[in-house]
């Protein structure tokens, strides 16, 4: 008999193969932990790699993966660029791959961060190729979950490379990835910034994700179940890039059946507010920065009007916009925005799961017949002449 996860009933759990990815939503509080741990037993090899890098201000670092990976650097680029003191890229592997010069133009130097669960997609290996094929001078700095795939086997050891292998348990055997893109968060954070302390950083994000996954799961639950056949997300900033991550999981776990959406608070107002029905459920990921956060509160203010204030959602550190529902979690109050994104995070798979089984998915593989690949397939990647 399956063991209760998320307080979920374990008959629908096993009915519904949603044990992977319930199992790996609810591990990320222990493996942030071995993530740190993993990551102040490795400081001194990470320091002789990337101080002298960092240390040169014509080094460009560019953050890569695909889908769930990109967003990865989407949300660590902003506070990454402000923690190192220069512009610090998110720039996807798709994007590297179809448009190779586009992404390396300019010939400095480049540290090739990249984010892959099990480094076996086509664009994976391929973005590093092509890094080393049009760069003069490249750097890889790999973050994986898999010590088997090909990413890690051509990387590690390598000259001018350093491989990042997230602890046992990351790799989701889920079709979607949760546990993998917030330890490869973390520890690429981590590493870039020097933190002298990592588990003392992560203990609190920790906290803060048991507190979502111990609490929160009943009221996320009661909103997936009125089974809402669209939902937006948004956020600024560091939270733009949740907010993507964020509609993936939906669209990923209900198969599409559930149309999700992603923007910031000021841009949604140009054209995608339209979308908005009667069967619609907004989330606004609400900033600590001050400025910010009063756009934050001017859509909420406008979505309350519009759709109610039971489709409308405020997450973050504290409540903001009268008339909205709020999933609030004061510990984040004052965290950059990369730390509180990760039990931010939690809360979008959890809702995602929840949307899923709602709509009597199989939650572990919504795509049975194979239309959408847990590792991508499909891809011919091209020779590129230049």
């Amino acid at each position: 008999m399956t063991t209760t996860i998320l307080g979920l009933d374990p008959a629908q759990i096993e009915r519904q193969k949603a044990v992977a990815t319930a199992r790996e939503i609810a591990q990320q509080p222990r493996l942030w932990r071995e993530t740190a741990a993993g990551i102040a037993a490795r400081r001194a090899e990470i320091a002789a790699f990337l101080d002298p890098l960092l240390a040169r201000p014509e080094l460009r670092v560019v953050l890569t993966g695909a889908g769930t990976s990109a967003f990865a650097g989407e949300i660590l680029a902003p506070d990454l660029s402000a923690a190192l003191g220069r512009r610090v890229e998110a720039i996807a592997t798709t994007d590297i791959v179809a448009r190779p010069a586009d992404a390396f133009a300019g010939g400095r130097p480049v540290l090739l961060v990249s984010f892959a669960r099990s480094g076996n997609s086509p664009e994976s290996v391929a973005a590093t190729e092509l890094a080393d094929q049009c760069l003069g001078e490249v750097h890889h700095l790999i973050v994986t979950c898999n010590g088997e795939g090909e990413l890690f086997r051509r990387h590690q050891g390598a000259a001018g490379s350093l491989v990042l292998l997230m602890p046992d348990g990351s790799n989701d055997e889920g079709f979607a990835m949760t546990s993998s893109v917030t330890s490869m968060m973390l520890a690429a954070a981590l590493a870039l910034t020097g933190a002298t302390a990592p588990s003392d950083l992560a203990e609190p994000l920790a906290l803060a994700a048991e507190s979502v996954l111990g609490t929160r799961a009943p009221e996320i639950g009661a909103l997936a179940a009125r089974r809402f056949e669209r939902i937006v997300y948004l956020g600024s900033g560091a939270f733009k890039g949740l907010a993507r991550e964020a509609a993936l999981k939906v669209m990923e776990l209900t198969a599409g059946e559930a149309l999700a959406y992603a923007d910031t608070p000021l841009g949604f107002r140009h054209g995608p507010k339209a979308l908005l029905n009667e069967r619609c459920v907004a989330f606004v990921f609400v900033a600590n920065d001050p400025h910010a956060r009063a756009y934050d509160r001017d859509i909420l203010a406008e979505l309350a009007g519009q759709l109610g204030g039971g489709q409308v959602v405020a997450i973050g550190a504290e409540a903001a916009g009268s008339g909205t529902g709020a999933w609030t979690l004061p510990a984040l109050a004052g965290l950059p925005d990369w730390q509180a994104a990760l039990p931010l995070l939690v809360h979008a798979q959890l809702f995602a799961l929840q949307a899923s089984l709602a709509l009597g998915k199989s939650v572990d593989n919504p795509f049975p017949s194979g239309e959408v690949n847990r590792v991508v397939q499909g891809v011919t990647i091209h020779p590129y002449a230049g």
